[in-house]
């Protein structure tokens, strides 16, 4: 038999659980749209003035349009009943997002790197001033979007993997304004390569510990803030008549939904 532990009561918890996934869906719909509209922007600014910094974070964007778009699916979707051939119903498709967009994260920093590689080895003329200007409407547009994303459940993998994502657009924005800077002050253009270098292994590491946890979760394993033998002798010491807790298994539906059997 399973039974649902977590620190408050089912339906409390459950109630809790709808309206955060009701407010991160708009959440991400609307850092969607944000996301979309600038990286039209930021990719003509990039091939107008040769920054690799803003068409690397166009890109980021683009692929961060596709990101948004599924996490906002993915809640969508995890707000359907229980079926009979899906008994759990569809919450973990929010954890398997967050795995995909951890992967897609990854992905875009090994190709940030290697095209700011190609740079470094073949310096191109970067227009500081036209730079500077795009990347500073960047980084208000990804300010936004941080702070919508960042009001809604943090416990949720779906809702980090999105956080993620946009982050890595705000730092590669301030980047490429401190590149911007660097290269109007003094026409060193090859900090551009190298800020956006720093960015993709920051967001390496970030994405790396996302996909982890996801992992874990995909795996079924015993969610970190539980301890299994700790619950089998509290089940052992006050649930009546049972004598002792044979193969326990602890696990979490979508990151915060936690099972046992």
């Amino acid at each position: 038999m399973a039974h649902d532990h977590g620190s408050q009561g089912h339906d409390h918890r459950d109630g809790a659980s709808h309206v955060h996934g009701s407010t991160d869906k708009k959440r991400v719909l609307i850092a969607a749209c944000l996301t979309a509209g600038f990286m039209v922007v930021e990719a003509l600014g990039g091939l107008f003035t040769g920054s690799l910094a803003l068409l690397a974070d166009a890109g980021h964007m683009l692929a961060d349009c596709i990101a948004l778009g599924l996490a906002w699916y993915a809640f969508h979707l995890a707000g359907r009943p229980a079926t009979v051939r899906l008994t759990y119903g569809f919450g973990r498709v929010k954890t398997l997002v967050a795995y995909t967009n951890g992967i897609a994260i990854f992905v875009i920093a090994l190709w940030i790197i290697y095209e700011a590689w190609e740079r470094l080895l073949t310096p191109a003329p970067v227009l500081g001033g036209p730079m500077l200007v795009v990347a500073i409407a960047g980084l208000l547009v990804n300010i936004g979007s941080f702070f919508v994303l960042h009001g809604g459940d943090r416990d949720s993998l779906n809702m980090r993997g999105a956080i993620l994502h946009v982050l890595g657009d705000l730092l590669g924005s301030a980047a490429a304004i401190i590149a911007a800077l660097v290269i109007l002050a003094t026409g060193w253009t090859s900090i551009d390569p190298i800020l956006s270098v720093l960015v993709s292994l920051l967001i390496l590491s970030t994405a790396w510990s996302l996909m982890r946890e996801a992992a874990h979760v995909l795996l079924e394993g015993v969610p970190a803030s539980l301890d299994r033998d700790l619950i089998a002798r509290d089940i052992e010491g006050t649930v009546k008549g049972v004598r002792e807790v044979h193969h326990m298994h602890v696990w979490s539906l979508d990151g915060s939904s936690n099972m046992a059997t």
